[in-house]
């Protein structure tokens, strides 16, 4: 079966900056999240052992949703002036190594990474999303999993890791985070609603839907009244934090699939980095691929 892996790039680079607190290049400039990323995407790669890869970049925030709510992840900090620079070295690896890389100028990378997950489904792959984002859970199904690097365990989430996490089901995942909000995204939810009293909701009426048609049953009153004030800032949550799966997005067996790396051109790259371990074991990899042939 053809198998999928679409990496949250902006989500591990981040991740491999943090992980690795200094790393230069003989140069002096900064490589330590091209360092963990490259070494994160292996040991990803060993243990799905994809057939088909693409790393998925932020192009920007969604124009709709800031319109909708315009403080719409406004609080997030401005990315480290030793990463930015990082990236594209990151990409210029993913190109040296066969490996798929994406971005889009307005198109938020989990959009994206909905798009084409839809389009493997349907086309009978399965899917494996790797990042530690909540949002992705709506997209858990048969055929699409989630590798979260939070949990250690290393193993890919089915709809009972998402339930166990929050309490209710993938398909409630969009309405769980309308009723409770998401304080990463800077979505504010209803007063006094946090995951546990969400899946309590959810549970038992079925959706947001259900809950706002039976609010008179919510036994809680200062509940009832904080759900009744927020009606219309829920169902504005209910859009943002869904997935806009249905954008344009450049499903393309061939153009997916993983290729060679172009070795020269990767030990250009390790020796400009300093990463010696890396270039080393390039080299051994060469060495025994030529002797094969010999």
């Amino acid at each position: 079966m053809n198998r999928l892996l679409i990496v949250d790039g902006h989500a591990y680079a981040y991740r491999a900056f943090y992980a690795i607190r200094e790393l230069r290049s003989p140069s002096g400039q900064p490589t330590n999240a091209i360092y963990g990323f490259v070494k994160m995407l292996a040991k990803m790669r060993e243990s799905v052992r994809p057939t088909h890869l693409v790393v998925v970049w932020d192009g920007g925030l969604s124009a709709d949703r800031v319109a909708s709510l315009p403080e719409y992840k406004a609080q997030r900090p401005d990315m480290p002036d030793d990463l930015r620079p990082q990236l594209d070295g990151v990409v210029a690896y993913l190109e040296a190594a066969g490996v798929g890389s994406f971005r889009r100028d307005g198109v938020e990378a989990d959009d994206y990474i909905a798009c084409l997950s839809r389009h493997a489904a349907a086309a009978d792959w399965s899917v494996v999303i790797a990042s530690a984002d909540k949002d992705f859970m709506q997209l858990v199904s048969a055929r699409v999993g989630l590798l979260n690097p939070n949990d250690k365990s290393e193993t890919i989430w089915t709809s009972d890791q998402v339930r166990a996490k929050t309490g209710v089901a993938p398909a409630q995942i969009v309405d769980w985070l309308g009723l409770m909000g998401d304080s990463v995204d800077n979505i504010p939810g209803v007063p006094g609603v946090g995951p546990k009293t969400a899946a309590n909701l959810l549970n038992r009426f079925g959706s947001v839907a259900g809950v706002y048609a039976r609010l008179a049953e919510v036994k809680s009153e200062k509940l009832r009244a904080a759900l009744h004030v927020s009606a219309a800032a829920v169902q504005r949550n209910l859009k943002l934090v869904r997935l806009q799966d249905d954008l344009p997005c450049d499903f393309s067996p061939a153009g997916l699939a993983e290729k060679p790396a172009d070795a020269r051109r990767l030990a250009g790259l390790f020796r400009s980095w300093g990463f010696n371990g890396l270039l080393a074991a390039l080299e051994k990899t060469a060495e025994s691929r030529q002797t094969v042939l010999l």
